[in-house]
């Protein structure tokens, strides 16, 4: 919410929202960078297919990034959705692959092949998949500043392949936002 006066509203009286918080300014060691704002003048959206190998993750950021440029994207968001229920999206550390490995082994022991699941029509790794599917989640949004992915400094978006075998994935990608100046596209590529 806006504090009082921004933009030219006033908080409602009794909001029970700005009753129980005290204003950002008073807070310790919290801040509020500057607020920007504007109206969309671009969607644009894509599919992108990754053939996995196997049970893992693949990382998908630059292709994202790659997105966001051939779109002419300056600052919105990224809405990226994955057309599966055996598979997911994620943001996770993209610096050390020994996270990676951790996270598979988790992730099998939330949903292990060998729980006599109902549902073994398309093999034991199904299941597990659609439940591990269900923790991790299909879509994701990234906030997009300057054109560019606004992600962690270790984070990176990742494909996660639940099943054993080779699967050829499609992700949804739709960024919603401002369209880059031409002079911004210009300086880049000079």
């Amino acid at each position: 919410m806006a504090p009082s006066g921004g933009h030219g509203v006033e908080p409602a009286e009794g909001n029970p929202e700005t009753d129980l918080m005290p204003p950002v300014e008073s807070l310790p060691n919290v801040s509020l960078s500057g607020i920007a704002d504007g109206a969309p003048n671009l969607i644009a959206h894509g599919t992108l297919t990754v053939q996995t190998r196997s049970r893992g993750f693949t990382e998908i950021t630059r292709h994202a990034a790659q997105f966001l440029r051939h779109a002419g994207a300056s600052d919105g968001i990224l809405l990226l959705f994955m057309r599966h229920t055996s598979a997911s999206l994620v943001i996770q550390e993209n610096a050390d692959a020994d996270v990676q490995r951790d996270l598979i082994t988790s992730l099998d022991r939330i949903a292990p092949e060998n729980a006599n699941w109902v549902h073994d029509v398309e093999g034991a790794d199904d299941m597990p998949a659609h439940v591990k599917t269900m923790f991790t989640g299909v879509c994701l949004h990234v906030p997009v500043q300057n054109g560019a992915l606004a992600l962690g400094t270790w984070q990176g978006i990742y494909v996660a392949e639940h099943r054993a075998r080779p699967h050829r994935r499609e992700i949804l990608l739709q960024f919603i936002g401002l369209r880059r100046s031409r002079d911004a596209g210009s300086a880049e590529q000079a």
